[in-house]
Order: structure tokens, then sequence, then C-alpha cells
């Protein structure tokens, strides 16, 4: 969860009277907000090829602690010669067969610093890809959020819909019954009707979005929406701006990651210079030869040999790749100031959004007061016959559209929670409390950053544990 710093508590709900009355609220099979974000957090594909990606960037490690580690080759070999000698007087044929076996053990004994800087860059490495993995996690967690409170809201839009369509076809079913009996003109009626068309094609349209919301969240959560109910997630977001901006700039995992980054590439110009500096190996031989030719003859050898290779000049390769190495870590040095400033940027604008989102809020419930209290005074109006059809039918498609306002708006006002909380680097399973075992990435780097040997599972098993990591036993 988000500690150390003074948070203000927030409820991620909408429980406002447009909400309760325009969306079912089907207790027994809702799906909440939570269980979407469960099932995404377990299944979505793009967040398992990141934990399959950082599984491949452990593998570094092992690979560079391999510079520590001997290399010992077996070899067999078998020979066989024939020949033949003529001469004038003589022709001799002979056939010699050789056999032997060879074991050999190298082990490095100074390579200048270059296995100690390539273990330190390949951890590095790691670091970087967990908040990459933690980047790509926020990244789903708010697509999911997004893609919940658009089908919510659009859930809602129609429903308001539907029973606008309701109201304008009573509506005009009492407007000919006045114009039949005499009291209302036919551009009443007309107008009825118009207003009627209108709400139709308004009903079509909500239909629509609702179906692609529909389909985004299908597609981000792996299941289609069922029965969505009102979100109580309990969010906790900064308590100021300053604060929203300081813990950016501590724990987004885009700066995190790029401070990773700046490290490996500062590692990576220890281990270029490396190669400026020499080097001692020490291998140790023992073989067996036999000479089938003779009978019992053999042959052992062993040996032992330290090696010592000084660089003298390597055709400036190796020189232009120490300044390479600098100009990289260079750049890298400016990507931790550019992630900084983004991500600064990212979360101050997610806090005035918020703020505006709220702001807004308030005015729109009050225009859908005075709305409604407009609309029953026209209303009463239109009775005594101070108002017209089309003042009524005005009134009414303005409290509609004030409550539409108002469901989106309070679908804003979630998602701008969820960007802020992701700004600031809090948008994880973890940090919600959601009911998921949390997927572990220092289980797997524990279990191969000391292997000497073997191969691993199965793409396909690795695939299985990954999400067997994720759920809850």
């Amino acid at each position: 969860m988000l500690r150390g710093y003074g948070f203000k508590a927030a409820l991620l709900s909408a429980a406002t009277g447009v909400w309760i009355a325009t969306v079912p609220m089907g207790a027994a099979s809702a799906q909440t907000l939570e269980e979407a974000l469960v099932e995404a957090y377990i299944t979505n594909p793009t967040l398992l090829a990141q934990r399959a990606q950082l599984r491949a960037t452990d593998e570094g490690v092992p690979q560079a602690l391999a510079g520590w580690r001997p290399n010992v080759e077996f070899t067999a070999d078998v020979n066989g010669v024939r020949s033949r000698l003529k001469t004038s007087a003589t022709r001799t044929e002979s056939t010699r067969m050789t056999s032997g076996v060879q074991l050999q053990i190298t082990q490095n004994v100074y390579d200048g610093g270059a296995t100690s800087a390539a273990v330190e860059g390949a951890k590095a490495d790691v670091l970087a890809a967990r908040a990459d993995l933690v980047s790509t996690e926020q990244s789903i967690m708010l697509d999911v959020g997004t893609a919940y409170m658009d089908v919510f809201k659009n859930q809602a839009v129609v429903s308001l819909n539907e029973q606008n369509v309701v109201r304008l076809e009573r509506q005009l079913e009492a407007t000919r019954d006045r114009y039949n009996a005499g009291v209302a003109t036919l551009t009443d009626v007309a107008q009825a009707e118009s207003r009627l068309a209108r709400s139709r094609s308004d009903l079509s349209s909500a239909r629509g979005d609702l179906e692609v919301s529909r389909t985004v969240f299908e597609e981000v959560v792996g299941i289609p929406p069922t029965n969505l109910s009102l979100p109580t997630l309990p969010l906790t977001l900064p308590a100021g701006r300053d604060e929203a901006k300081s813990m950016a700039v501590e724990r987004n995992p885009s700066v995190v990651s790029a401070e990773f980054d700046r490290r490996a590439a500062l590692h990576g110009i220890d281990e270029q210079e490396a190669d400026l500096l020499p080097s001692v190996d020490v291998s140790g031989t023992a073989s067996h030869d036999w000479d089938k030719s003779t009978k019992g003859s053999f042959q052992r050898t062993y040996t032992v040999t330290a090696q010592l290779s000084v660089p003298i000049y390597q055709q400036g390769y190796e020189t232009s790749q120490v300044r390479e190495s600098k100009m990289t870590a260079a750049k890298a040095l400016q990507d931790v100031e550019t992630a900084r400033r983004s991500v600064t940027e990212q979360a101050l604008s997610a806090w005035e959004t918020y703020q505006s989102v709220v702001a807004a809020i308030v005015a729109i419930r009050e225009e859908v007061r005075a709305a409604e209290i407009a609309l029953d005074g026209v209303q009463q109006e239109e009775l005594v016959g101070q108002r017209t059809v089309l003042d009524v039918l005005d009134a009414e498609q303005e409290l509609l559209d004030a409550k539409v306002s108002l469901v989106q708006a309070e679908r804003d006002e979630t998602v701008a929670k969820f960007e802020l909380i992701s700004a600031v680097g809090g948008l994880t399973a973890r940090d919600l409390g959601l009911d998921v075992e949390a997927y572990d990435p220092a289980l797997h780097y524990d279990s191969v950053k000391d292997t000497w040997w073997g191969l691993g599972d199965d793409v396909e098993t690795h695939d299985s544990d990954a999400k067997a990591a994720a759920v809850q036993p």
C-alpha cells in the first residue's frame, strides 16, 4: 500500500441518484471492478508477456557469472592410417590405428574486472526490467479501470435514454389525445414526434457506444462484462499537489527503470575498459592416447598452463567501444531527467484533472437539481396554458442532458483517480489490495541466478507457472 505520506482517503464510488436510478443492481451475480482487475492481472497476455520478458532478463545474471566459472571440455578421437610403399624391388603395406581422449579445464583468474562489471550491470538490468513490469501492470490496471467505467457509464446513458424514449412516447400519446380534444395544435404533435425521433436516435447511438465499450472491456479483461456493479474499491490519493509531484519522482516505475538503466550503463563502461587490461587464465589438461598398431602401447600426459594476455593495440576497436559506452551512459543520465520531468507533468496534470472534475461534478449536480425544479415548474405552467409543449420538451431535454453530463463527469472522476494513482506509482495489485497473490519476480531470479547447469522448463510450463503464481491458493 502507499505509505509514508499523509494520504486522504477516497472511496471509488459514484453513489448518486443518477447512477443508482439508471443502472440495474443485481447483487447476486454482479461483476465488480475488483473482480475485473483480478481477472486481468491473472490472464492478460500483455502482462504475462512482460513477466516472461523479465524472466528472460533474469538469465543475464547467471550468464555474466559464467565469467567466474571454469570451462570444462572433453574430446575423443580415433585415427586410422594405411600406408603403402613400393620400390622397384619391394612393396610394403602398413596400417596404424591410434585413439585418444582429453579432458581440459580452463579457469579465468583475472579479467580486468570485466566479469564483476558484467554481473553488476546484469543485476541493474533485472531491476530495470522489474520496474518495466510494474509500469505494464499499472497500464493494464488503468486500462481495466477505464474500460469498466466506460461500460458502466454507457449502461447508465442507455438507461437514461431508454427512460427518455418511454417518457416521450407517453407524452406524444398524451399530446395526440389533447389534439383530438382540440386543446393542442398539430404543431404540438409534430414537435413531440420530432423530439421522440431524436430520442430514439440518441438511444441507438448510446447502445452503439455501449457495445464498443463492452468490446474494449473484453479485450483488456479477457471476459465479457456482465451486470457491472457500482464501483466501491477504496483508493488512497496524494494529499496535495506537492505530494503528488514528490511521489511521482520517487515511485513512478518509469523513473525507477531509467535510474537502473543509468546504473547498468555505468557498469558497461567498466566492462569495456576491462578489455584494455591484462587477463590471466589457468588451464589443466589430462590426455590418454593409444597406438593400436603396437600392443600395450599408450601415452598419458598431464599439462598445467598459466597464460597472461596483455593487450597492446587492438586496431582501436576496444577504445572506440569505451568511448561509445561513455556516451551511452551520458544518454542514460539524461533519460533519467526526462523521465522525472515526464512523470512530474503526468502527476500534476492528473491532479489538476481530478480537481477540475470534482468541481465540475458539484456544478453539474446543481444543474441537475435546477433542471428538475425547472421541468416541474414548466409542466405545471403548461397545464394552465402558460407554457407550450415545446417548452416542456426543451426542459425535459435539458434535464436529460444534465444527467448524462453528470454520469460522464462521475466516470471521469473515477478514471482521474486511477490516472493520478498510476502517476505516483501506486496502481498495482498489491497497492490496490486486490484479493490475489501478487506475482513475485524474485522467485524466478533466485532460482536461476546461481544455476550452473539446467535447461529450464518448457515454454508452456512457464506460462502455467506464471498464472499459478498469480492466483491465490
